[in-house]
């Protein structure tokens, strides 16, 4: 257990190699030398990688008894994976079929790829997409946080304070704000900021679609 502790990032970065070797494997497998059925193993290891990631950060978390920096990368790794890791995921079979498929001289793609490939570029499509992927950010912002914030205040009269008075944030220390320790302060308020310019870009979209 205190290897784990002690080269937790090491393991991480090792885990996070393997799964992109997965990856690469997949589609060499499937496009280039055509076993789809072995092909699939990749993605077995893929997800299984996922899963013994989760298991670490668990255990190191079990170890420790605090929420650390490396939990909440892990955290954000899995959530991407699981949310819009499969969108691209799908686009990343799409671009290795059509690169591999100029490299054989034959055609990998289908109708129905080429029509989702198309679709996905429509402006409309696309500002109602951000529209709702900032929408599901929002609410899983607005969770996350108030878990966060809880678990530094345990008081929601305290939190409201927080929210009304916001010069904590200037001050740039744990102690003034209402996050637990400094790592979470760190990634609380980062995160706000990712937020925030992730919310304007996509709703810009929607406002502003013809300078897409």
């Amino acid at each position: 257990m205190e290897m784990l502790v002690t080269y937790q990032w090491e393991i991480f970065i090792a885990l996070e190699v393997l799964s992109v070797v997965s990856l690469i494997l997949f589609g060499f497998l499937r496009y280039v030398v055509n076993k789809r059925k072995i092909s699939m193993l990749a993605i077995a290891a893929f997800l299984g990688l996922l899963l013994v990631e989760a298991a670490v950060a668990l255990l190191i978390y079990n170890k420790t008894k605090e929420m650390s920096t490396f939990q909440i990368v892990v955290i954000i790794f899995l959530l991407y994976a699981c949310t819009f890791g499969i969108l691209d995921f799908l686009k990343l079979d799409r671009w290795m079929r059509k690169t591999v498929g100029k490299w054989r001289g034959v055609e990998l793609l289908t109708e129905k790829d080429y029509r989702t490939m198309e679709w996905q570029k429509d402006p409309v499509r696309l500002a109602r997409k951000y529209r709702i992927t900032s929408t599901i950010h929002l609410l899983v912002f607005v969770v996350i946080q108030g878990i966060l914030w809880w678990n530094g205040t345990g008081s929601m009269e305290t939190m409201t304070g927080y929210l009304t008075d916001l010069s904590w944030i200037e001050s740039g220390s744990a102690a003034d704000s209402p996050y637990a320790n400094d790592t979470v302060y760190s990634f609380g308020v980062i995160w706000m900021l990712v937020f925030v310019v992730d919310f304007i870009y996509s709703w810009s979209y929607t406002f502003f679609p013809s300078k897409k």
